[in-house]
């Protein structure tokens, strides 16, 4: 079963901020189209301002790269992705800020100075970068940790740190590639809740890759559920709980019945790629 036009929309008020529109992309060997491997297919969505999004799917099916594509990383084989109106043609750092899984922080520079080069590659006033990133770490209870270096965190610490810049960056989108993957259950349940309140508060538009079915029913506004590849908008579904959520959420039967609709549209999608040598990456 597909979406329908009105479960692709964007819910929030006013045009969307990020909207893809068929959107495809296929790998090419070299050698002819026969060894050609289409990642993702004809996908369609939009996403408002203030709104929490999250694409859940099988391995493979191309959540990472249709990411890549709204980022402007990758250039897709069809369609298009607009971003506030504009066609993406290439990376847009004052519109988008990503959140990867692996801490991107450069060893060599305190959490302070690692701020200060992405606020310089941004082309932020300097004047600006000192009450950026103060506030940046405030947000997510940091600030005491400015001036350590990244080897001095913890993971949990780093990503929360991650977390601060993509805040610092004042972009209007932030996306975010699995970022609490490699965190203990605990640590990925205070983060999350660090997230539903930092888009309660910012307003920002959150498009969220993961594999985690509870996490992306905690999380989200829409779930879009992806196919097994080539990777498909198989449904959207819609979980009607304002932000900020606690973690008293988790134990009503409105989360338990999301969590098992999901599960039952992954299932036969997962044991087919599973099947499948060259689904699974």
């Amino acid at each position: 079963m597909t979406a329908s036009p009105a479960q692709l929309a964007g819910t929030a008020a006013g045009a969307p901020v990020v909207r893809v529109e068929q959107v495809s992309q296929t790998y090419r060997s070299g050698a002819g189209d026969a060894r050609a491997v289409t990642a993702i297919e004809q996908v369609s969505f939009e996403v408002g301002r203030n709104e929490f999004v999250s694409l859940l799917g099988p391995s493979g099916c191309g959540k990472s790269t249709l990411l890549n594509i709204i980022g402007g990383l990758i250039r897709p084989s069809a369609g298009r992705v607009t971003v506030a109106g504009k066609p993406v043609s290439g990376p847009l750092p004052q519109d988008i800020a990503f959140i990867f899984q692996e801490s991107t922080l450069f060893p060599w520079y305190t959490v302070t100075e690692n701020f200060h080069v992405a606020l310089k590659f941004q082309r932020v006033p300097r004047g600006e970068w000192d009450a950026r990133t103060r506030h940046a770490l405030d947000s997510v209870g940091m600030a005491a940790f400015a001036a350590h270096y990244p080897g001095q965190l913890s993971v949990g610490m780093r990503q929360r740190i991650n977390l601060a810049r993509g805040i610092c960056l004042g972009t209007e989108i932030l996306l975010m590639d699995e970022p609490f993957a490699a965190l203990d259950e605990q640590t990925r349940m205070v983060l999350g809740e660090d997230l539903s309140v930092l888009l309660a508060k910012t307003g920002k538009a959150i498009i969220f890759v993961t594999h985690s079915l509870a996490e992306a029913v905690f999380l989200s506004d829409r779930i879009i559920v992806f196919s097994g590849r080539p990777g498909r908008v198989k449904r959207v579904i819609t979980v009607d709980e304002p932000h900020p959520r606690s973690p008293d959420f988790m134990v009503q039967p409105r989360f338990n019945e999301l969590r098992n609709e999901v599960y039952g549209l992954l299932r036969d999608e997962i044991r087919q790629t599973l099947m499948d040598p060259g689904g699974a990456s």
